[in-house]
């Protein structure tokens, strides 16, 4: 077969090799995010989150099964509030608009809110149960405390939630 004598284009391109794999998008940095209600209190969960499972962690608290889902709620729900600071605080949800942040925010806050009050009262229940030991009760009586602030901010943060999920579906 022989080729048609029309012309071809030839597209050329020149790159660095050291620039293949440098993106030039930043992130932003919302410095005013923390002084917002919804910051200040993902700040207290993150602080006071960390006062339950560290005084709880201790302690003995293998010896009573019930503080295993103490940790378990402190913990997980203080990794997803970090995670979710960082995102908030670098504006990462601007750059992710298939993800409803609001529907996601209150999921998270009000499930965290319902848990952690379910660990605090668990938490409570359980701190007879350090038995002769004064730093165990002394701890878990602490935690407990926390507990309940966590759980009270994570409510806070579930009704803000709510009012800016409620905006946006009236804005659709």
């Amino acid at each position: 077969m022989e080729e048609s004598p029309r012309s071809r284009t030839v597209i050329t391109s020149h790159s660095s090799p050291h620039l293949d794999n440098f993106s030039t998008s930043t992130l932003a940095y919302d410095k005013h995010f923390i002084r917002t209600v919804p910051g200040f209190l993902i700040f207290a969960e993150i602080v006071f989150g960390l006062l339950v499972w560290t005084l709880i962690g201790g302690t003995e608290y293998f010896r009573v099964s019930a503080f295993g889902w103490v940790m378990f709620v402190a913990v997980f729900y203080w990794v997803l509030t970090v995670f979710f600071l960082i995102i908030y605080l670098t504006m990462a949800y601007t750059r992710i608009p298939q993800v409803p942040w609001t529907t996601v925010g209150l999921c998270f806050n009000g499930s965290a809110a319902v848990l952690y009050l379910t660990a605090a009262a668990v938490d409570a229940a359980s701190i007879s149960r350090a038995g002769k030991s004064q730093h165990d009760f002394n701890s878990w009586a602490a935690s407990t405390f926390f507990a309940f602030v966590v759980a009270l901010c994570y409510a806070g943060n579930t009704y803000f939630s709510l009012k800016s999920w409620r905006q946006q579906e009236e804005g659709h």
